[in-house]
């Protein structure tokens, strides 16, 4: 695709172009997905290895572009696909526990910290107690917390992304929201 306002092409229109023949389309689909994708990665535990995954997952994406469904999402089907690849690579690699630890030290948000380093400081103190109380909660709730809040996908993308249905995504948030909240409010004097 030729085309100067690529960053306003559709998904959809980039897919049917690489569909047809365009590699140069399938290009536009890697740059604007892969930040988001090797977030993806690196949450769900990929750590170091989070770019290898990412390569994998669109080479895979790719061979896989005549499933795509028309009228779907892409980035969700993408980060399905980033989300089984990873899974896939700490299986081989026998790292099951190590992805809790791995994921752990990686879960970050992005650096938007105030100028003032006593500010900065204690708002990392923060974050880093959030994001141990997300990491503690069981599976079902703590899958849906990353995905809608620190990769700031939609109900509806992390739910095709996770494989679930838009309201159980809604009834997990609102349980793990609750959970923090509880927590939180159990900490303070």
């Amino acid at each position: 695709m030729r085309d100067p306002d690529i960053g306003e092409t559709a998904d959809t229109t980039l897919v049917a172009a690489a569909l047809g023949g365009d590699p140069a389309a399938y290009g536009h689909l890697v740059r604007r997905h892969a930040p988001m994708a090797k977030r993806m990665a690196v949450l769900w535990g990929a750590g170091t290895d989070a770019d290898d995954v990412v390569q994998e997952a669109f080479v895979r994406a790719h061979a896989a572009l005549s499933r795509f469904r028309e009228g779907e999402e892409f980035r969700p089907w993408l980060l399905t696909i980033v989300r089984n690849v990873t899974r896939n690579s700490l299986r081989a690699r026998g790292r099951r526990p190590a992805r809790e630890a791995s994921g752990a030290a990686t879960w970050r948000v992005t650096d938007l910290s105030p100028a003032d380093p006593a500010a900065s400081a204690i708002e990392e103190v923060r974050r880093d107690q959030l994001l141990a109380r997300v990491r503690r909660l069981p599976e079902g709730l703590r899958e849906v917390v990353p995905c809608r809040y620190l990769l700031e996908l939609t109900e509806a993308e992390t739910a095709a992304t996770l494989g679930l249905r838009p309201g159980t995504v809604k009834s997990r948030l609102h349980r793990a929201l609750h959970r923090l909240r509880t927590e939180v409010a159990d900490d303070r004097p």
